[in-house]
């Protein structure tokens, strides 16, 4: 979505331009109705033929990435891939489709998991709208507190992705912030007894156990 999505709403707009002026007057209507959905319908063939499978291809690269240093007991690394990710909103496959099932079957002997907190973790998010908050500037800085807010007690974390996309450095950012989030997680032998969904501060401390708090 978050590609054809801009390349929709282009498309249209250069169409828009090249028949501005050219259309008789009563028939705006229909040719901008017709011209609409004839413009939607050839990015959703293209999106099924072309971009579906290349996201297709970068989610099994991206959890290849992450099954590998799972298997090598390098956690804190897995960040590398997973903020990615996140950014990319194929945050939900990584979790769900590789996380959630390790964490599920470790919980099962131990009484609780890291991995469910590896994704869910609010804590890069926070860092980076906190850093808009102070260093940030104009509408970004305006909207970061209530960001924050919403991403950190109300577990949505996509709100905090558009603030990554509009300075893609930040990406590292993320990374540091997760893999060290990760690396103090691994030496506490912290955990959690289920998948916290959404990933707010509030459902962590409900799938922590009281011993570990």
């Amino acid at each position: 979505a978050m590609m054809v999505g801009p390349m929709g709403g282009w498309a249209i707009k250069k169409f828009d331009n090249y028949i501005d002026g050219k259309v008789k007057s009563g028939f705006e209507m229909l040719v901008n109705n017709f011209s609409a959905g004839i413009i939607g319908m050839l990015c959703a063939i293209l999106a099924f033929f072309l971009i579906g499978p290349f996201v297709k291809v970068l989610s099994g690269a991206l959890a290849a990435g992450v099954n590998f240093l799972v298997s090598a007991h390098l956690l804190p690394l897995t960040s590398i891939f997973v903020e990615p990710a996140k950014i990319l909103f194929l945050n939900n496959a990584i979790n769900h489709g590789i996380f959630s099932p390790l964490g599920i079957q470790q919980a099962s002997e131990t009484g609780q998991s890291i991995f469910f907190l590896i994704e869910a973790n609010p804590g890069p998010g926070l860092g980076i709208l906190l850093a808009y908050m102070v260093f940030g500037k104009g509408t970004a800085r305006q909207t970061a507190g209530g960001a924050s807010i919403i991403h950190f007690f109300g577990g949505i974390h996509e709100i905090y992705f558009p603030y990554i996309l509009m300075n893609p450095r930040l990406i590292l950012a993320a990374i540091a912030g997760g893999m060290t989030g990760v690396f103090v997680l691994t030496m506490f032998n912290a955990g959690i007894v289920s998948p916290a969904s959404p990933g707010s501060i509030f459902a962590i401390l409900l799938m922590t156990q009281k011993g570990s708090i």
